[in-house]
């Protein structure tokens, strides 16, 4: 057991793993950084004096030395651990309820291997380099990675909110995180802002630790992003602090078409929120056309599966690019909230139906129409489309709204893949359908995206690519589990989607941000860098077509046409955007991981 330290916090100085208990029963290896230490050393016994010269690993050990397995429920922060309980020849791997930290093992014959990323199981002459197959097809067919399968053959992850027990008998895994789904509504909504006003300044504060006055944040025209960085400026303007923003633009006059309810310059209202803060630098990231396949083999290198947006990835580089030249290592982000703090209570609709409140249901969808973007036929789409058969759902968005729901309009996958693996019985399952119905359970829908994911190989991979701690205030289990105790009808009140931070965050964003019913959308030119790489794609098309695991996935048929017939406008409409934004982009981002995972290195 042993472990490579990047050093992100001031009490990294004192961390020399692996730890051993006291008695020597015990072994731990960690990448942790808890946000509840203080309160952590508190309940273990430990003076200020005893807590201030131990790592987070250190606190950890002691918590499982004390609780066992029952310390996870106690822990908060980012984790992956494994731990060697000598006497009872057990081994226990477990990682924090998100999956921030990543966590990969092998199961052989006659050996059991773990490591952070796969890449450092690769190193073990036992452990294939093959990519799974069926992996690659669920990610091309948009299924969120469920179930302990990784991108790579014989790898398995331990999961998100997951303990794994590694015995002489076998192996077993087991959930431990279950939030409680709300009681009912017994407080005001005045109590609900201060709750998580209280909450967002807590765990805000506990992701500054280690930045030494200085941070950075993405910061767009939005609540979430937006809510970190004015809180991170408040929190440390007493102390002289420092904010770097970082926002993303289209490139200096870009002026094309918008998609209806978006738009493309989140500048104007990110500087918005600037402007409120001295302690803000603002750092504008202008596009440069930048192809998205540029930083294709390092993108497999450094994350060790395949991306989900090529196009988004352009400007997060620029932006840990820029993070990087400013010598900054630690990163804020507002990821996870809008399924949590900016959660726009739509599901409210269906769940006033089904409780038979058919007043308030008409009252609330009169008033999104009109308070709102939303048309009559879309709030009806709210209402009954989740309780529609799939074939009528989809008829119905044809016919009436224009907008297919047809797995093949926004993926590049072949349809051979999807019988043979049978990936409509698994998405059914998982209680996801293709044609992407509406939700018709508000705590359900956000338990679901809060738990769906893998955020820890990308937040590893930036680390190891940039030097940049990225962390995420939203994400924290306190925060989350909060946030899933407040019923539905507190997000969404007289046709107002996200009435809670509306109301929660005016105490420290600008009003044009509060108000804006639009939403902003990343890399509005990413066509342009497309186009750029158009003959790119057509020359990976090739040695995809050559490449045998990528040409059982891929419909490379349809992704030449699509080569072929290159629109000269339309980049705004549905229409266009899925079958390239969507299902050439991600084809691409699939079969090049199928190819560099195969060993094909042409």
């Amino acid at each position: 057991m042993g472990r490579r330290l990047y050093r992100t916090l001031p009490e990294d100085v004192h961390d020399f793993q692996p730890l051993q208990s006291r008695d020597g029963r015990l072994a731990l290896v960690a990448d942790v950084r808890l946000d509840n230490r203080d309160e952590l050393s508190g309940t273990l016994g430990l003076t200020f004096a005893e807590a201030q010269p131990l790592c987070d690993a250190a606190i950890l050990l002691a918590s499982l030395e004390r609780w066992g397995e029952g310390a996870l429920d106690r822990l908060v922060g980012d984790f992956a651990f494994a731990l060697w309980d000598a006497p009872a020849r057990r081994l226990v791997l477990a990682r924090d309820f998100l999956g921030r930290r990543p966590l990969h093992y092998h199961c052989g014959r006659s050996s059991f291997a773990f490591a952070s990323m796969p890449k450092g199981l690769h190193a073990l002459a036992e452990v294939p380099y093959a990519p799974d197959e069926q992996m690659a097809a669920q990610f091309l067919a948009f299924l969120h990675q469920t179930g302990p399968r990784s991108f790579f053959k014989d790898i398995a992850r331990v999961e998100p909110a997951h303990v794994v027990t590694v015995t002489r008998d076998g192996l077993s895994s087991r959930r431990y995180w279950q939030p409680q789904r709300p009681s009912g509504s017994l407080r005001q909504e005045q109590d609900y802002i201060d709750g998580l006003r209280h909450h967002l300044d807590q765990v805000a504060k506990a992701c500054l630790r280690g930045t030494n006055g200085v941070v950075g944040t993405h910061l767009s025209a939005g609540l979430d992003s937006g809510a970190v960085t004015a809180t991170a400026a408040r929190l440390l303007a007493p102390s002289g602090g420092k904010v770097v923003a970082f926002t993303a633009l289209p490139r200096e006059g870009y002026d094309s078409p918008e998609r209806r309810n978006r738009f493309g310059d989140e500048g104007p209202l990110a500087a918005a929120t600037a402007a409120l803060y001295p302690n803000i630098e603002h750092v504008l990231i202008r596009s440069v056309q930048a192809s998205p396949l540029d930083g294709l083999d390092r993108n497999f290198f450094i994350y060790d599966r395949p991306l989900l947006n090529l196009c988004n990835n352009v400007w997060m580089t620029a932006i840990n690019q820029a993070a990087r030249d400013r010598k900054l290592n630690i990163m804020l982000t507002g990821q996870m909230g809008n399924m949590t703090v900016s959660y726009h209570g739509l599901e409210l609709l269906p769940e006033l139906l089904r409780r038979g409140h058919f007043i308030r249901l008409w009252h609330e969808a009169a008033m999104l129409v009109g308070k709102t973007n939303m048309r009559w036929r879309g709030a009806a789409a709210r209402v009954f489309g989740p309780f529609m058969p799939i074939w009528l759902w989809q008829w119905v968005n044809e016919i009436f709204l224009g907008h297919k729901t047809y797995l093949h309009a926004y993926s590049s996958i072949r349809s051979e893949r999807l019988t043979e693996f049978n990936l409509a019985a698994m998405a059914r399952q998982r209680g996801f359908d293709f044609s992407y119905r509406p939700g018709k359970d508000g705590f359900a829908f956000r338990l679901l995206g809060i738990s769906l994911g893998e955020p820890g190989s990308h937040t590893k991979g930036i680390l190891g690519g940039w030097g940049i701690d990225q962390r995420a205030p939203f994400a924290d289990k306190r925060l989350v589990e909060y946030c899933l105790s407040i019923p539905t009808e507190q997000y969404l009140a007289n046709g107002v989607p996200r009435t809670l931070a509306r109301h929660a965050l005016a105490d420290r964003l600008p009003q044009i941000v509060l108000n804006e019913q639009r939403k902003g959308y990343q890399a509005a030119d990413w066509h342009e860098g497309l186009t750029v790489a158009r003959a790119d794609i057509a020359a990976e098309l090739e040695r995809l077509a050559a490449c045998a695991p990528a040409a059982r996935a891929l419909a490379i048929g349809r992704m030449r046409t699509l080569v072929g017939n290159w629109p000269t406008s339309g980049w705004e409409r549905d229409d266009v955007i899925e079958p390239y934004r969507q299902a050439l982009l991600r084809g691409i981002s699939v079969g090049h991981f199928l190819r560099k995972a195969s060993g094909a290195n042409r």
